[in-house]
């Protein structure tokens, strides 16, 4: 039977209607979530349809096992995002059989035993590159690795180091990446290798390595070392006994150099390496294969090699009864036992991901390529399926932590919210392993099993202190999985939750529009302006728990309200002192060590910070991470992501060239040079061409690549001419010209009249903004602000919008824009793709 398909337009109405008119929600569901094929046909309508599709996999896995949960009882979990939030992969995943790809959202591989070889090496890029195309984000280290300078028996004499193969695997993210698909990379390195301070350097360059985060694993004895102003000897190999290259050096200068560049570009991340090591639970079995060496791209898991991670996430906030009101009330009863199931979700889980790696070796052996092309890809699956049975590790966390505590009336940041916290995170800690452990009395043990490898492990340890009755079920009964928990970002799925992803509420500004006629052109121009000419800005509220808190105290929260309002209002709520910008930094690190301690894998925190701080703070807040117990910390200071010129010295700044505005060249040469840019919107293929005077737009054409209107355009153009012609009668055209694979030209005639009237309509408009030189990314807020009434001419709206933003300089902050994720106005163009400067969001296209 046919499965029911529907419009664009007809999910996003009725996902628009479940969401209860958020139009953020509901675009992010439908683009992102719902259910669709290769070709754009939609087959679920609302979020409803989802979590059934969720729901029934997840129950006939459960009918393998004894008291299998049933499909109504599994729905009733995830309905309206309510409790148990899937995460990611799994959330996209499950069910979906127009997709060969993983349920993993993260992955760690590296070689066994040694792998400094080229071989070696492009075996890892080549594996990195078929994960990222099954959608994983992808870790690995690079300690392996001879330094720089040491001598290699091949015709280069010696090593060129770490930083060149950086660049490498970076390429290869940005690679497979293009067009809005899914690239996360985190490449990791020891602080004892002695090209360290080289791959710490490495992002400081402007445009280099920018399609990975890289983090430093630091060793308890380097921290000593930097503390104190004590000599490191940094050696390679970096475990070996007997190492062939070591050298002394100024713990303390290398310590500040991470410090500063942290505080310049919000990179490097830290790991601090023993405490995951001496923390983490699959070590205890690393002459199994378990042994960590690196993390996923946000750092929440340590891994080892060819292990993976799904992702699940509790939604806090739903367990506050009576919100906001002087009664509110944890309910830890309701949590407990949805904690057990989470956990118990997330081992079936586990099972539906053998089978989707089943059907990814299957693909791989069906594909027309000799076995000698298909031999690395298959191998490693085959070693990801291996890892995935034999450990199953899961990923179960939290959501909504900031609105929980300010719906309890807490403010984020003070002892007391720290002290429920860690009692809500001791709570999933108890309750997954206790969840494990009765499914190993059902379902059996993870195959390697062992107590008294485990008996000494601190985490193990501190479980036995808090209920030794579980402990010692857990001795006789084994336990399901080797490692349970995390606390990973949640994206867009905070979007969905109606949470955000830090503690401030969000206002989404509303500008009032006027229409203005330039009296010397026909083209009609929107400006944002009130009557007067200036900037006009209103506010709504955007934040839903924000709303609800508002309700229940008696504000209008139908009102627009201007910025001094707002202050108002928030001074008098539970997020007063608790944004990003005013809560203590420091009391934050300690909340994250003191949540750490119940969490086996890792936190993914970033503490930001505004632009004005001092690296003084930096470092302090580094050694106090590292002094109370977490895995990792980074920070984000306001503005450092924007370039490495922004915070250029004084000598510096006289070296760089003075910006000046393009001059405008209004008559149009005859001929400009032209990129030719693809894209798809739906189903639909569409094309642009974009004329070009000295490197910058200075027109544009685009529509539908239509075939039978005569666009042969072959797929190896990407570039050519626009040529301006006027016929005998005097009427103008405009011709693309290109050279095909043998040099000849060819001539595709009268662009303007290919695509529909209305199209070229509003190219005119679009063109005559670039040629009078507006800033692009200006141009591209414009065009996104224009009101068009189909479906077809926002399609192709959104196509200009596409076509234009590889033009936008990288670091250009999108004025006015908010990230969807986290709420900030903290937008940056990196790379044609929109990045957040606060929370790491991106989106493309």
């Amino acid at each position: 039977m046919e499965k029911q398909s529907y419009t664009y337009d007809e999910a996003y109405e009725a996902t628009l209607k479940y969401f209860d008119g958020d139009e953020l929600a509901a675009r992010v569901w439908v683009n992102k979530y719902a259910l669709k094929d290769s070709f754009g046909h939609i087959f679920e309508k609302t979020p409803t349809d989802m979590h059934w599709r969720i729901a029934n996999e997840l129950a006939r896995i459960e009918k393998k096992y004894p008291n299998g949960l049933s499909a109504q009882e599994l729905f009733d979990l995830m309905d309206h995002f309510r409790y148990i939030v899937p995460q990611g992969s799994p959330m996209t995943g499950i069910g979906n059989e127009y997709q060969v790809a993983s349920l993993s959202n993260c992955f760690v591989i590296g070689i066994e035993g040694a792998s400094d070889s080229y071989g070696a090496i492009m075996k890892i890029d080549e594996e990195q590159v078929q994960l990222m195309k099954r959608r994983g984000g992808v870790g690995h280290d690079m300690s392996d690795i001879r330094p720089k300078g040491s001598p290699v028996k091949n015709s280069a004499l010696t090593s060129t180091g770490l930083v060149p193969f950086m660049e490498r695997y970076s390429n290869s993210t940005r690679e497979v990446a293009q067009d809005g698909r899914r690239g996360a990379l985190m490449l990791s390195v020891s602080i004892k290798h002695p090209d360290s301070e080289s791959f710490i350097d490495a992002k400081m360059t402007e445009g280099k390595v920018t399609g990975a985060n890289v983090s430093v694993k630091l060793d308890d004895e380097f921290m000593e070392a930097a503390i104190e102003g004590k000599p490191y000897v940094q050696q390679y190999p970096i475990d070996s006994p007997m190492p062939v290259y070591s050298k002394e050096i100024d713990a303390q200068a290398l310590w500040k150099k991470i410090v500063h560049n942290a505080w310049k570009s919000a990179e490097p991340g830290v790991l601090f390496w023993d405490t995951i090591i001496r923390e983490s639970v699959p070590d205890c079995y690393a002459d199994l294969g378990y042994k960590t060496i690196s993390t996923n791209p946000c750092g929440e898991i340590p891994l080892c090699p060819y292990d993976s991670c799904r992702l699940l996430a509790m939604n806090l906030y739903f367990y506050v009864q009576k919100p906001f009101t002087k009664d509110a009330y944890f309910d830890f009863d309701l949590f407990k036992k949805h904690v057990i199931l989470a956990q118990r979700i997330m081992d079936d889980i586990i099972d539906l991901e053998e089978e989707k790696i089943d059907k990814i070796l299957a693909k791989i052996e069906a594909d027309p390529e000799s076995d000698e092309v298909k031999y690395t890809e298959h191998h490693l699956w085959e070693k990801i399926k291996k890892k995935t049975i034999e450990g199953r590790r899961t990923g179960v966390g939290i959501t909504a932590e900031g609105d929980m505590i300010a719906a309890m009336g807490l403010r984020y940041g003070t002892e007391e919210a720290t002290d429920f916290a860690e009692n809500v995170h001791k709570t999933v800690a108890l309750s997954a392993y206790r969840s494990s452990v009765e499914m190993a009395k059902e379902r059996g043990a993870f195959t390697v099993y062992d107590t008294k490898r485990e008996k000494n492990n601190p985490f193990i340890i501190r479980l036995k202190n808090a209920d030794h009755e579980l402990y010692e079920d857990m001795v006789k009964y084994g336990r399901r999985n080797i490692a349970c928990l995390t606390i990973a970002p949640t994206g867009t799925t905070s979007l969905m939750t109606q949470t955000t992803s830090g503690i401030e509420p969000v206002f989404m500004p509303v500008y009032k529009r006027r229409r203005k006629v330039n009296p010397n052109d026909e083209e009609v121009h929107v400006d944002f302006v009130d009557e007067t000419g200036d900037a006009f800005e209103e506010y709504i509220v955007y934040h839903q728990k924000f709303l609800k808190w508002m309700d229940v105290n008696g504000y209008d929260k139908t009102k627009r309200y201007t910025q001094e309002e707002i202050d108002e209002l928030v001074a008098q709520s539970p997020y007063y002192k608790a944004t990003a910008n005013d809560v203590d930094w420091m009391e934050k690190v300690k909340m994250q060590g003191r949540i750490q301690k119940w969490v086996d894998h890792s936190i993914s925190v970033t503490i930001n910070l505004p632009a004005n701080v001092d690296e003084d703070l930096v470092n302090r807040l580094y050694i106090e991470a590292w002094k109370c117990g977490c895995k990792g910390c980074t920070v984000y200071r306001d503005g450092s992501r924007a370039g490495v010129l922004v915070a250029a010295s004084k000598e510096e700044k006289k070296m760089i060239p003075e910006c000046k505005q393009p001059e405008v060249v209004e008559v149009r040469p005859k001929s400009l040079e032209a990129d030719v840019i693809r894209f798809q919107n739906n189903k639909e293929k569409w094309v642009a061409f974009v004329g070009l005077l000295d490197g910058r737009p200075y027109e544009i054409f685009t529509g539908l690549q239509d075939d039978d209107e005569g666009i042969l355009l072959p797929k190896s153009v990407t570039k050519g001419r626009i040529v301006k012609n006027i016929d005998d009668d005097g009427y103008k055209h405009y011709d693309f010209q290109f050279e095909n694979k043998r040099g000849y030209k060819t001539t595709i005639e009268g662009l303007s009249e290919k695509f529909n009237k209305e199209y070229w309509n509003y190219a005119k408009l679009i063109s005559g903004v670039l040629r009078w030189r507006m800033p692009i990314d200006r141009v591209i807020k414009l065009v996104d602000s224009l009101q068009l009434d189909s479906e077809s001419i926002n399609t192709w709206k959104n196509g200009v919008e596409r076509a234009l933003k590889k033009y936008v300089m990288d670091g250009t902050k999108a004025e006015g824009m908010t990230c969807p994720n986290c709420g900030h106005e903290s937008l940056i163009y990196q790379e044609g793709c929109l990045i957040c400067k606060n929370c790491g969001a991106s989106r493309c296209g």
